[in-house]
């Protein structure tokens, strides 16, 4: 329950009105979708339900065991990566602790066999880091960790789990209705030797797929625009736990690079903004910092 609070809390805000419109407007057409086979007020209820299920088993343990699968990230086993890569991991998770006390206790640590200098959090419980991070010193690996347990403590990487599940639903309940609308319409036009009556349904057909597309990009964008947002916030979260300075060393090197996002949130994680202007505010979160530390 207290989770659940938090997450309202930290999703229910102004700038995140055009994703919450988004997400409520995809409720609306699950619901609408189930009404067509199930009508009067059951088949809401079902719809509901059914949503709501699949969130609940997204945000489960075995969710989140789904999602590391998909995404590649692998238990820690080598001994030397565990002797690396535990102690600092343990140093941030403690700092991040005292940040945020409402931290999830059980928050594991991952693996994954790529070579980019990169991690990234998901789901609630689990960060995970790139082969390739290791290559970059404990103090830059830190600020990489600082940062990804900023996006768990924001609960962001849930409020793109609620968007995509329901960017999933409407796409296949619409690819099932497209179907039966495609077939029956090219059944009757075959039955009544109408070419009228194929070309109509396949003109339909082709605009509603076009409508579809319309509507999956208007989400991505609307998310898009709100993780980039919640990058910046998750960089003030390193900072306040005292990786600020260490993070910009992390995305000055980054800098030019061009990372590929690989995996289910492929376009929904493209999600980090112009590294100057990040830089930029984290230099600007350390001169006020220094500002007050003179004055007092």
């Amino acid at each position: 329950m207290n989770y659940a609070i938090e997450f309202i809390k930290s999703n229910i805000q102004a700038k995140n009105t055009g994703v919450l419109i988004y997400l409520i407007l995809n409720v609306f057409i699950i619901v609408s979708y189930f009404t067509l086979y199930i009508p009067s007020i059951f088949g809401v209820i079902v719809g509901i339900l059914i949503y709501g299920a699949s969130i609940w088993l997204a945000m489960s343990p075995l969710g989140e065991k789904v999602l590391q699968w998909q995404l590649g990230a692998k238990e820690i086993v080598r001994a030397e990566q565990l002797n690396r890569l535990m102690p600092l991991f343990e140093e941030v998770y403690e700092k991040a602790k005292k940040e945020h006390p409402n931290l999830q206790e059980d928050i594991k640590l991952y693996i994954k066999n790529d070579n980019e200098q990169n991690a990234f959090a998901t789901g609630r419980r689990t960060i995970c880091v790139n082969r390739g991070l290791l290559e970059l010193s404990d103090d830059k690996i830190k600020a990489v960790l600082a940062h990804e347990f900023g996006h768990l403590s924001n609960k962001d990487t849930d409020f793109i789990l609620f968007i995509t599940i329901g960017n999933l639903f409407v796409t296949i309940g619409f690819t099932i209705a497209r179907w039966i609308f495609l077939t029956i319409g090219i059944i009757i036009g075959i039955f009544n030797r109408s070419i009228g009556q194929i070309a109509i349904t396949l003109l339909v057909d082709f605009i509603l797929l076009g409508l579809m597309k319309l509507w999956t990009k208007l989400g991505s964008y609307l998310v898009l625009k709100t993780s980039r947002d919640n990058e910046y916030k998750a960089d003030e979260f390193a900072h306040k736990i005292g990786y600020g300075n260490a993070l910009i060393d992390v995305i000055d090197s980054f800098n030019g690079k061009n990372h590929e996002t690989k995996g289910l949130f492929a376009t929904l994680a493209a999600s980090h903004p112009d590294p100057d202007q990040r830089i930029g505010h984290l230099q600007k979160l350390r001169r006020n910092e220094n500002q007050l530390s003179e004055l007092s």
